[in-house]
């Protein structure tokens, strides 16, 4: 084997990882109607430990950003896409001061 194809080989054979950073803002407008939403989610999750369960609950009943992070589902974003496995998924929400109408607020300001 030359070094040529053993560099063409490798190349095509070696895992590449991308770390893709999304943001999204959204705006709550029927807090109660979201908190129900994701209550039921996590009573139906069949993955969730009676523990991680409850630590669910708590988080959905104080905060509604918390409840927010039940229906992202990175697996399902990246699902269709060909070639693709993902690795590793981490996500959180977290209330923000928005103004839509300031146009200094910057989306990628994280002072």
């Amino acid at each position: 084997m030359t070094s040529e194809t053993s560099g063409t080989q490798s190349a095509e054979t070696e895992s590449r990882y991308v770390r893709l950073q999304i943001e999204l803002i959204v705006e709550i407008v029927d807090e109660k109607a979201l908190q129900v939403a994701a209550l039921e989610q996590v009573r139906q999750d069949e993955f969730l430990e009676d523990e991680e369960r409850a630590e669910a609950v708590a988080a959905i009943e104080i905060d509604p950003a918390g409840a927010i992070a039940h229906f992202v589902d990175p697996v399902a974003l990246l699902g269709d896409v060909p070639g693709v496995e993902l690795a590793e998924a981490t996500w959180e929400s977290q209330p923000v001061d928005y103004d839509p109408e300031n146009e200094d607020w910057d989306l990628y300001d994280t002072e």
